[in-house]
């Protein structure tokens, strides 16, 4: 008989531990949290449906007293767990020590009610010494964290359940606000109003080609008679020179002349400068450094990039992956240091261990930071013989990062050569001129950590930068010949859009969010819509610029920045035991008329009864300026889709329009342009065909429609088929759709081939079969049909046409990917996983890179996204699970006062009718 039962999350965790405990342990997963707030009016207790409070899974009235429900695929786990108990003589939690890892231990504790002594043991890395550390050198349950995690839990239904319902109201399509989700797309669409706003200026640069005994290097002429020229950072985000710059500015024909007046001279060598400096290495990696790097060297978006880690972890290849520390233990300090020693030598080893100390205000999840995990680490060649794909190449960034922390800087040298040139009379200047050029260079005298390990950046300027450039060896009042001129013209550049990897940094910087957050955000802002993605840049949609005005307009501190991140310090309070939870809620949740769900009460009955005092058309538009006769030219988010709007006039316009793409003149364009409707001609019996633009494509159509209840024959154009092009005779060969092509032997049926929503198919009674193309309607006979209906039905898709592009290997799974066209739409596959293309993915625009992305991201979905589910059995009704039927008073807590408060916390919830009508609103953000 095992003497212990240990409970961890996850399947791989508990198989790997299993092996290292023995036969004395019994080690099981819980497969993350086993109960939740409740997630639909079915999850409702049939107890408390009656309560005004139901629909949000909290009572508000009680001191924030929430109603937790076991999920119903958590049941059988909750089942084998307590039977399991029943074996053994201790209980062991070895959950994640974080904030979820807590709450899901205790909700173990509360769920199974253990008769044994519990313990809670905790470890940051899978390997035998850890998890024998972990045995011996237990705790209790931390009920601060146990806080902190429902704090930011309810604070995240409170806010969705009260604030989403209004903006479902007042914006089409939108989904859902939330803490940080609604702050990342504010400023994902602040940064697009940058861009529109942004006005570019030109400037022009000359660079001279020179000879240098046996090599040639490059100069760019900087000044002119002593005064700097202009450059992209001289202008103003209006295309306007900075007043207070003294620089001269190089038109197009100065530029050029100064280019002829070079060709073919001499220039004098006037300075030589070299300064040395140093390079230190970065920090080993915490969570969203991770995540930037993997986004910035594999292209990785953040919700791959902690897959791997997962994976990582579990399989004791790298310590805990949620983290906010750069701190390194002891062990893996000289872990590292012995490994860089014995790959570089011992010149390559910082003389004292570096340490990277990051003040981090909540201590408990200051874990070590994300390093190769045991004393000594494994080599890169081991890590290639187990693991490979995505797993690898982020266990090859956290190795080289972790090594290359305990190397020592890097020695470099910067030269600089300055030279001159008496150029003669130049347009555009007085007399003659003479140009300053100048040439750098930068030489790595010793690579130190560079070795291992070099950073990554977003701007691909400063990676040339940093890369060595050799300088030939020169003398001052050396002569030097041009050999080539060449003049260029630069455009300045609006601010770039965000990445994924930019937008964390962001939010990190203005402290909002944290570790465990930042995946799920990305993830939660490009799979509601909100967000888009060209290359690796966010372009918001429409429809976020009107969450964003909504949201400034009647709840402004939800995306407030410093609101939110002082309300990220608070929960940390919460977690550090400076502050209560209860007091807290009560203070956001009631706090005063202003308070965010009060207003959003509010908001909602106002919208509701007095629809007419809201500005719907100012929430859902952004102005893109005024035209000529006066009229504001604006962009509106609508039912079917963002539209142009000037005066009456009204034009449709693709979801994936780049909104900074959308000037005033540009929007008149096309609002001026035609819709492509127009008669086409007349049928036999004297009716008007037009072709007409519709929400799902141009299509043919009889008559004109006088009643609205009128319903005139119409028929879509051939995928084959341009509006342009099409003619009279093509509407009525459709329109005369469905083609008969004679009576089934066995019944005289029609056998009939038509057109539909998934393409050519022919049909007899209640039997379909699909045809391979659509000119097949026109040229199969009946024959062919029968025997076509004769054959057995293909269950699922009919044949599949050719890729429309091959995109090339998979570097992960190494199978080759395709874009393909099928019944739903357009989609990318390796012939095992599919993934539709989304907002802004076309198969012209589609890399090879975005691709990946999608089926990673398909391939690694919850099971539940990827098969339908079987219809659910009845089940008797719920019975209520409320917290504080076992109180939290199993485990120690720093501070006495806290334990009195979350004792007082009973649950006494009354029972009567359902009555929740917004609790089925599950797409609440969860932040």
């Amino acid at each position: 008989m095992a003497r212990a039962l240990v409970i961890v999350e996850s399947v791989a965790k508990a198989t790997r531990i299993q092996s290292m405990l023995g036969s004395d342990y019994i080690v099981k997963p819980s497969i993350g949290h086993i109960r939740d707030l409740p997630q639909s009016a079915a999850d409702i207790p049939a107890s408390v449906k009656s309560e005004k409070w139901a629909r949000l899974g909290i009572n508000v009235n009680d001191h924030f007293k929430p109603v937790y429900v076991i999920s119903s695929d958590r049941k059988k786990i909750v089942s084998e767990l307590k039977a399991a108990l029943k074996e053994v003589d201790e209980l062991y939690l070895a959950t994640d020590e974080d904030r979820e890892g807590e709450a899901i231990a205790w909700h173990l504790q509360e769920v199974l009610n253990p008769k044994v002594p519990v313990k809670r043991m905790v470890f940051h890395e899978i390997t035998p010494a850890a998890i024998e550390r972990a045995v011996n050198d237990t705790r209790d349950l931390d009920l601060r964290l146990v806080d902190a995690q429902e704090g930011r839990r309810f604070l995240d239904r409170l806010v969705g359940y009260e604030v989403s319902p209004v903006l479902w109201r007042a914006v089409d399509k939108a989904r859902s606000a939330g803490r940080v989700q609604s702050v990342a797309i504010r400023l994902v669409c602040e940064r697009e109003r940058e861009r529109m706003a942004f006005t570019s200026a030109t400037w022009f640069d000359v660079t001279a080609t020179l000879n240098a005994t046996a090599t040639t290097f490059e100069a760019t002429v900087d000044t002119l008679n002593g005064a700097s020229l202009a450059t992209g950072k001289n202008f103003d985000a209006a295309g306007r020179l900075d007043a207070s710059a003294s620089v001269e500015v190089l038109s197009e024909a100065s530029a050029s002349a100064l280019a002829d007046a070079l060709s073919g001279r001499d220039v004098t060598v006037t300075s030589i400068t070299s300064t040395p400096r140093t390079q230190k290495p970065q920090a080993p990696f915490m969570t969203s450094s991770l995540q930037i790097e993997a986004s910035r060297k594999l292209r990785f978006d953040p919700e791959r990039t902690m897959r791997a880690a997962q994976r990582l972890y579990e399989q004791g290849w790298i310590t805990y992956m949620r983290t906010d520390s750069t701190t390194l233990s002891n062990e893996a300090i000289n872990a590292a240091r012995s490994m860089a020693a014995s790959m570089f030598g011992d010149d390559y080893v910082a003389d004292v261990p570096r340490r990277y100390d990051r003040k981090v205000k909540n201590a408990q999840e200051a874990h070590e930071a994300i390093r190769p995990a045991g004393e000594s680490f494994r080599t890169l060649d081991d890590a290639q013989a187990s693991l490979g794909g995505d797993e690898l190449a982020v266990y090859d960034l956290i190795w080289k990062r972790t090594i290359a922390s305990q190397m020592v800087d890097a020695r470099l040298t910067q030269d600089r050569v300055r030279l001159s040139c008496d150029v003669g009379a130049i347009t555009g200047f007085d007399g003659g001129v003479q140009a300053g050029l100048s040439a750098t260079g930068l030489r790595i005298e010793f690579p130190g950590f560079r070795r291992a390990y070099v950073e990554g950046t977003d701007d691909p300027e400063a990676e040339l930068a940093d890369q060595e450039r050799i300088l030939p060896a020169l003398n001052e009042g050396a002569a030097v010949g041009v050999q080539s001129v060449a003049m260029k013209s630069h455009d300045t550049q609006p601010p770039d859009r965000y990445s994924e990897a930019t937008l964390i940094k962001k939010l990190e910087d203005l402290g909002i969010g944290r570790p465990s957050t930042y995946a799920s955000v990305m993830k939660t802002i490009d799979r509601r819509g909100y967000v888009w993605k060209k290359g690796k840049s966010l372009v918001p949609a429409f429809r976020a610029f009107a969450v964003v005005n909504l949201m400034q307009m009647y709840f402004a501190d939800l995306v407030d920045y410093q609101f939110t991140a002082e309300m990220e310090n608070q929960l940390d309070d919460i977690a550090d035991g400076r502050e209560d939870l209860e007091p807290w809620l009560r203070k956001f949740y009631f706090g005063n008329p202003e308070a965010t769900t009060e207003l959003a009460r509010r908001g909602l009955e106002h919208m509701t009864h007095e629809p007419h005092d809201f500005d719907f058309a100012a929430i859902n538009s952004i102005e893109l300026g005024v035209a000529s006769d006066g009229l504001a030219v604006s962009v509106r988010s609508g039912r079917y889709g963002p539209y142009l709007v000037h005066g009456e006039d009204r034009v449709s316009i693709p979801e994936a329009t780049e909104p900074d793409s959308l000037s005033v003149g540009h929007a008149l364009e096309l609002l001026a342009a035609p819709s492509n409707d127009r008669q086409l001609g007349v049928d036999g019996d004297g009716q008007a065909i037009f072709l007409k633009a519709g929400r799902y494509g141009p299509y043919f159509q009889v008559g004109e429609v006088s009643d609205p209840k009128d319903k005139p024959k119409t028929a879509s154009l051939f995928s084959t088929m341009s509006p342009e092009n099409v003619t009279l005779e093509d509407a009525l060969k459709l329109l005369s759709l469905p083609r008969i092509l004679g009576v089934h032997p066995t019944d005289n049926e029609p056998v009939l081939a038509q057109n539909g929503r998934y393409g050519p198919y022919l049909t007899w009674g209640k039997e379909t079969r699909s045809l391979e193309s659509e000119d097949q309607i026109f040229t199969i006979e009946l024959a062919a049909a029968l025997a076509l209906l004769a054959e057995p039905k293909q269950r699922g898709r009919r044949s599949a046409a050719g890729p429309l592009k091959d995109l090339g290997e998979d570097p992960v799974t190494k199978r080759n990917v395709v874009v393909r066209s099928g019944r739903f739409g357009l989609y990318v596959t390796d012939g095992e996983v599919n993934a539709t293309l989304r907002l802004g993915d076309t198969p012209e625009t589609l890399t090879l890179d975005r691709a990946c992305e999608l089926l990673a991201e398909r391939r690694n979905a919850e099971p539940s996204t990827r098969a339908k589910k079987a219809p659910a059995k009845k089940t008797a009704p719920k019975k209520a699970v409320k917290k504080g039927v076992v109180k939290k008073t199993s485990a120690k807590k720093t501070t006495p006062a806290k334990v009195t408060a979350a004792a007082k916390r009973a649950a006494t919830a009354k029972g009567a009718k359902a009555n929740a009508a917004l609790a089925a609103a599950a797409l609440v953000d969860r932040d």
